[in-house]
């Protein structure tokens, strides 16, 4: 028996509104997911209730908060499976978390000459804090191709790895194309040539269940506000001897343990990674969000994007100007698309007369857009409260755009 898709959607309050006098249709997900009623109110009751800054106080709002927020860390931990709370670092999202493993393991692990691997799928994120690390250090970016499809191709992958290969930084799904990597087999493989591993999780951890144990992956980021969370809160995950090893990526209060002018020691696991007063409020949220996606069960939520992608694709196979760009085996949650003689962004200009919102553009993922020889896309990006509904209307504004282009 499956959920009821309307008690879902009942949750979220911005879905109610209408654009330009028509019902608010929000296909822009892989962007940012929309929040739930549960995880708004939790930030007004820690502002109204309980603010205050954690671990440092004694005095009973800091307690609470502190308690609190340290509990989202354990259940963090558990829901992507890791071993210890040691592990879980707050940052400000997947871009943050990127950044902070760039310098901290290029400190660390990186020497001149060493190599660093990542695909074309990924998003600039997950290129630009390793290009500036392969600057700093005189490395070299490798770089996994993919086919027409969107596909990795894996045999090449194989060819790339080598004996100076340091790190593989590879998205778990694609926010471009909505493939979905086999990441299982680029861990593996990865680590029978002693390299470490990155999985950039911004895409999946709302689609799929994420057990970073069985994965074995040495490190996962993920973002808060693409899983119903709020935004401005992320997370890295690092194996604990790995962590313990690497360089903090910025001082200041609560990474360190003590402070002298002669020498400063670091804080313990995970604090050393967390300089500064903490974003309390959007992690206390982020818990929400979690409650949410597990009272529901991620399985059934991706069942009901499935099913919305699915139908969205066979309807649009059937629109002789549509091109569906990215046809990979296995996808999750993206419909990237062309209209012929239609640029994207005024595709999406229209759509938005309509109360449709989609992005348009390349998605921060240029070199995938040059790879496939276009300059951008028009993408509708799926969440749980997505409906077919909503397709039908998305397939008759189009068919108005492509009537009006002639």
């Amino acid at each position: 028996m499956g959920i009821d898709q309307n008690s879902i959607i009942a949750q979220f309050p911005i879905l109610k509104q209408q654009i330009n006098k028509f019902p608010l249709v929000y296909f822009d997900n892989a962007a940012t997911t929309q929040k739930p009623q549960c995880v708004i109110e939790s930030l007004t009751d820690y502002y109204s209730n309980f603010n205050s800054n954690i671990h440092r106080g004694v005095h009973h709002l800091s307690q609470k908060a502190t308690e609190a927020y340290e509990q989202v860390r354990a259940q963090i931990k558990d829901f992507i499976h890791a071993n210890s709370s040691n592990e879980i670092v707050f940052t400000k999202g997947t871009t943050d978390s990127i950044n902070l493993l760039a310098f901290s393991i290029g400190e660390t692990f990186i020497e001149e000459g060493d190599e660093i691997i990542v695909s074309e799928l990924e998003h600039h994120s997950n290129i630009v804090p390793w290009q500036m690390l392969c600057q700093r250090k005189k490395a070299h970016l490798r770089v996994i191709p993919v086919n027409d499809e969107g596909d990795l191709l894996i045999d090449e992958y194989r060819k790339l790895l080598n004996k100076r290969t340091r790190l593989v930084a590879v998205g778990h799904v694609s926010n471009a194309l909505g493939t979905v990597n086999p990441i299982k087999e680029i861990i593996d493989l990865a680590h029978q040539n002693n390299s470490f591993v990155l999985i950039d999780g911004a895409q999946a951890v709302a689609h799929l269940a994420v057990d970073v144990k069985a994965l074995d992956c040495d490190f996962y980021a993920f973002s808060g506000h693409k899983m119903y969370g709020p935004m401005g809160i992320g997370v890295l995950y690092g194996k604990k001897h790995l962590l313990e090893q690497l360089q903090p990526y910025q001082g200041g209060g609560e990474m360190i343990a003590s402070v002298s002018f002669e020498k400063t020691t670091y804080n313990e696991l995970p604090y050393k990674f967390e300089a500064g007063t903490p974003n309390v409020a959007d992690v206390l949220a982020l818990s929400k969000a979690i409650e949410f996606i597990q009272k529901y069960g991620i399985s059934n939520l991706a069942k009901l994007e499935s099913e919305v992608l699915e139908y969205a694709t066979e309807e649009f196979k059937k629109i002789k100007r549509i091109k569906i760009v990215g046809t990979a085996k296995r996808k999750a949650g993206v419909l990237s698309f062309l209209i012929e003689g239609v640029h994207p962004y005024d595709v999406g200009t229209i759509l938005d007369q309509f109360g449709i919102a989609v992005r348009t553009g390349n998605h921060c993922a240029e070199p995938i857009m040059t790879r496939l020889g276009i300059r951008g896309t028009i993408r509708a990006s799926f969440a749980a409260y997505n409906t077919k509904e909503e397709v039908d209307r998305l397939l008759k504004a189009i068919h108005k755009t492509i009537d009006m282009f002639g």
